[in-house]
């Protein structure tokens, strides 16, 4: 998935800005979060360009340097490249996700773990989550300005989920609290 993400942010912003090198498209992937709502593989981003070079997906439109600066190559979307944009971003917005937290796995294999060790765990994820949908709100609302409708969205659906696991996790530490009264 994480291949497929990439190389759609990469097409959606060639398409809106007509040509662009490594670096300008990076520094967006790196400004706007997209590692925050999505897979998009910011240090693959170069890789990723020159194989949709190669694939047709792109071209080169030329080589670039300013001053001292590294040589850049400028890439501009092809009709085929319109076309991969249109499939993958369709099958996109169809396709329904739902991830895998190595939490899960970790507590259906700790039978043997003491049950306050467990509730310490908990504790620690509930603060992180706290802290994490904190760090978000306040960049929702610094960044507010910059912000389209569908940024809000993200960070809505981003902190949505964020609360539900906060909710599973306050829930899973209930448990442990019946469970260490009753022992």
């Amino acid at each position: 998935m994480r291949g497929a993400s990439t190389r759609l942010f990469l097409l959606a912003e060639l398409a809106s800005r007509g040509e662009a090198h490594g670096h300008e498209l990076r520094r967006e992937a790196a400004l706007g979060r997209a590692e925050m709502w999505s897979e998009v593989g910011i240090g693959s981003i170069y890789s990723t360009l020159r194989r949709m070079a190669e694939e047709g997906l792109l071209r080169v439109v030329r080589s670039e340097r300013e001053g001292a600066m590294p040589e850049r190559t400028v890439y501009a979307l092809t009709a085929e490249g319109r076309k991969e944009l249109s499939v993958l971003r369709a099958a996109m917005l169809r396709e329904v996700v739902v991830g895998t937290d190595p939490f899960d796995l970790a507590l259906a294999c700790s039978a043997d773990v003491p049950v306050q060790e467990l509730r310490d765990v908990v504790t620690d994820r509930l603060s992180t989550l706290r802290v994490r949908i904190s760090e978000l709100e306040h960049l929702r609302i610094s960044a507010g300005p910059h912000l389209d409708e569908r940024d809000h969205l993200l960070f809505e659906h981003l902190l949505i989920r964020l609360r539900a696991d906060i909710d599973w996790h306050e829930g899973l530490f209930a448990v442990f609290e019946r469970k260490r009264n009753n022992d």
